[in-house]
This record gives structure tokens, C-alpha cells and sequence, in this order.
């Protein structure tokens, strides 16, 4: 597939070209800081306007097609045509037996494939200084959120800071421990910010290997807030996330002489920013309410064998025996939404399945819904043997460290929600794009 390998960026593309390309940019930008501030849009300063804020970014999706497609750009390849057809299949036999509701599928087919495009239009006009610019970006970002949720973790549900959807004034708060609720940042629920997180995490680590690429002090601010962002989003999966980047790191920092002193000052830095950290009290209430969140997780779930099998193997094997019992042509596309859900009646239920692949196999039905997930799980292998090509024969770190939260991303994140598939899509466009080593494009 053309868009996962390196393109040659020195090759001087026509003006019309370049002008496209810049302009699809600008609006990719644009669809950044939408993901990033639509749930504060949300919950604060339009409330009024909450439920089509929800979807603010599907229009700009189509101008973003737009104007790539003017270049004289392909949408179709490997993977979007494939997926394309599986989807108009799908929509069609949701609509003739299934559901039978036109606004459910055709919202079904967005999750499904509209945004995936811009997976693929990324790696075509972004390249590796433009990847670094939006984790830079990021990093600047990452005190102000860790402030808010901190505001946030200590507030009461009233408070501004944690007003709802809509200016809900029972709060934007999601279960928690001792009496503590999870915070959800600039977003609408608590997915939206340990996803932001889990990102922000894999660009920390990539500059820390890359130390001459940032500002070392903006570096150590941004390490110091994912430290902060533990006990206080009490999110297990953003500490698994926390993990997992640090796996990846350590393999990365194996490759070269270079790179072992850079996970040298990491190893060394970690448990020093965190002893320092916990001499907070905020800190430290912030510890004791997440351990007891693990406790409490613990033996609701079975243990960590338990939590991790729910949370990161997804119910996989329920996609393939359809344990739900649905027709060979599924419940109907988008059924299995939030927004398929209300229009079906059946507010805030899981109608069809919460886990994403059970999701998928259960709207769609094996036949439509198998190969759907197959496809997710090629693109994930493809992704991850691009990423490691770049590592190793490159020196290319960054696919590699975004790889480290774009891959389950990519697998198995709950694309029913449009927070979580727009950071799915967007760490997968990045990964791609970062294969490409430099540009002279502005």
C-alpha cells in the first residue's frame, strides 16, 4: 500500500499540487483542535448547540475530501476500496432487512468510513516535520489540561469546570473511587482525555529519544504532567497506555549507542519526577483514590487477568461466535452507536455490543462484519512492520513510538464514539505520515 511506505518528498510536486496540499493541511488542522476543544465547545461556551457539535468535524471531513481530491489525489486503494463496498452492502441489507432506518445507516456508514480517508490523506500531505508539529503542539497543551483536570478531580460536580454536555449541571464526572469522579478535561466524557493522553504520552517518549528536536525544558514540563495526569485522571487505561510507551521506548532506545543514554536519563528521570510529584498532597490523595479504583476494578473483574482481557482483548472471540444471536446480516449498521441507539428508541443502551469488535460482527453480521475487522487487524500489521522498517533501517523513532498508541487504536478503539474515532484515525494518519522523513512544503 503506497501510503504506509515513504514517499519522496524532495520530488517538486506542480503548484496546483502544493496549493491543495497546503490547503488540506491547514483544514486537517483545523480537525485537530476540533478533536481537541469540540467537548469545551460543548459543555461550556456553545451548550445551546451540543448535539450538532457532535458531529462538527463530519462536514469539515468532506471539505478536507474535497479539496485532496482536487489535487487530482486517489481515495481509493487497498484498504478504503475494500471497505467501501463492505459498507454499502452492509447499509443496504441494514436498510432492506435489518432496521430499516435510513438516519441509522446512514450514520452507521460515516463511523464506518468517512473518516477513515483521511488516515490515508494524511500519509500523502503531511510528513515527518509536520507529525513533530503537532506533538510539539501537544506538549504545549499538556499543562493546561493536567491544570484543568487537577481543578476538575478537586471540584465539586456543580462546579464550572465540571459542567456537562449541553451545560448539564450534574456534571461531566465518570465513576471513580473514594468519592472522587474521573475528570474529562476539553471533552464530553473521560475516553475523550486519557485517549489525549495516551498520545501525548507516545510523543513525550519519541522527544525524549530526540532530544535536539524540542525544547528540553518544554520536554520536562510535558513528562512531569503525563506523571501528574496518573492519579489524577484515575484512568487505568491511561496508565496501561503509560506502559506500553515505555516498552516501546526501551526497544527503540536499543538501536544505537545514542539512544541507550537517552533511555538512561529516562530511567534515571522517571522515578525522581515521581518522588518529587508525591510530596504534593494533591498528588498523593490522587494516588490513594487510583489504587483503590484498581482494588475496587480488581474484584468486580477477576483480577488483572480479568481487567486486562476485557479492556484490551475487547470480547474478540464473541465477535466471531455472535453470541447475541443476530441475523447473518447483523442488527443493522450504526445500530450499535450512541446516536443509532437513540434514534432506535433505545437511548443510552447497548443495543447491539459495547466492545468495538463485537460492535462491528454484530451490526454488520460475520459475513460483512468479519472481514471489517480482519481489515482493521492488516492495517494494524502493516502499520507496525512499516514503523519497525523505519527504526531499524532508518533511524526513524517516531512511527515506531506512535505505533505504541496508534496500533490498539487502530485494532480495537470503540469507533462508535466520534472522540474516540477521530483520535483512532488521527494517530493512525500520523504513524503513516511520519514515514515520510522530511518535506520542503509549508
Amino acid at each position: 500500500m503506497q501510503a504506509l511506505y515513504p514517499r519522496n518528498t524532495h520530488v517538486e510536486l506542480p503548484d496546483y499540487v502544493q496549493s491543495a496540499d497546503r490547503l488540506t493541511r491547514r483544514l486537517i488542522y483545523l480537525y485537530i483542535f476540533l478533536l481537541f476543544f469540540e467537548g469545551g465547545l460543548r459543555k461550556w461556551i456553545l451548550p445551546g448547540l451540543s448535539t450538532p457539535l457532535l458531529i462538527i468535524r463530519d462536514p469539515l471531513m468532506l471539505v478536507i475530501i474535497g479539496a485532496y481530491w482536487s489535487a487530482g489525489r486517489r481515495l481509493l486503494n487497498a484498504y478504503t476500496l475494500p471497505l467501501l463496498v463492505l459498507g454499502v452492502l452492509s447499509f443496504f441489507l441494514s436498510i432492506a432487512f435489518a432496521h430499516g432506518n435510513l438516519y441509522i445507516g446512514l450514520f452507521g456508514l460515516r463511523t464506518l468510513l468517512l473518516h477513515f480517508f483521511l488516515l490515508f490523506i494524511m500519509g500523502n500531505v503531511f510528513t515527518r516535520e509536520h507529525v513533530e508539529t503537532v506533538g510539539r503542539y501537544i506538549i504545549y497543551l499538556l499543562p493546561v489540561m493536567t491544570l484543568l483536570i487537577g481543578l476538575q478531580f478537586y471540584s465539586p460536580q456543580s462546579a464550572w469546570v465540571n459542567r456537562g454536555i449541553g451545560g448539564d449541571m450534574e456534571g461531566s464526572g465518570f465513576n471513580g473511587a473514594m468519592g472522587y469522579l474521573r475528570p474529562s478535561g476539553t471533552y464530553s466524557f473521560t475516553t475523550g482525555l486519557t485517549t489525549f493522553y495516551g498520545l501525548a504520552a507516545a510523543y513525550v517518549f519519541y522527544f525524549l529519544g530526540a532530544l535536539e528536536r524540542i525544547s528540553k525544558l518544554w520536554l520536562l514540563i510535558g513528562f512531569l504532567c503525563l506523571l501528574a495526569a496518573i492519579p489524577l485522571s484515575i484512568s487505568r487505561s491511561y496508565f496501561f497506555q503509560f506502559l506500553i510507551c515505555i516498552f516501546f521506548f526501551v526497544i527503540a532506545s536499543l538501536r544505537s549507542g545514542r539512544s541507550v543514554r537517552n533511555l538512561g536519563i529516562g530511567v534515571a528521570l522517571t522515578p525522581l519526577l515521581a518522588a518529587i510529584l508525591y510530596n504534593f498532597e494533591f498528588i498523593q490523595t490522587g494516588v490513594e483514590v487510583l489504587v483503590t479504583r484498581f482494588e475496587l476494578a480488581s474484584k468486580s473483574e477477576g483480577g488483572l487477568e480479568g481487567t486486562l482481557g476485557d479492556r484490551f482483548l475487547g470480547g474478540l472471540i464473541g465477535a466471531f461466535t455472535g453470541e447475541k444471536g443476530f441475523p447473518w446480516y447483523g442488527a443493522g449498521l450504526g445500530l450499535g452507536t450512541n446516536v443509532g441507539a437513540s434514534l432506535y428508541g433505545r437511548a443510552n443502551e447497548f443495543v447491539v455490543a459495547e466492545e468495538e469488535w463485537k460492535r462491528v460482527a454484530g451490526e454488520m453480521g460475520p459475513f460483512l462484519g468479519i472481514p471489517v475487522i480482519l481489515l482493521r487487524v492488516i492495517l494494524g500489521a502493516h502499520l507496525s512492520l512499516a514503523s519497525l522498517r523505519a527504526l531499524l533501517t532508518r533511524d526513524n523513532a517516531l512511527p515506531f513510538m506512535l505505533l505504541s498508541f496508534s496500533l490498539l487504536q487502530v485494532l480495537q478503539a470503540a469507533w462508535a464514539s466520534p472522540t474516540t474515532l477521530g483520535f483512532s484515525i488521527l494517530a493512525g494518519g500520523l504513524t503513516i505520515a511520519s514515514l515520510n522523513d522530511s518535506s520542503h512544503a509549508a
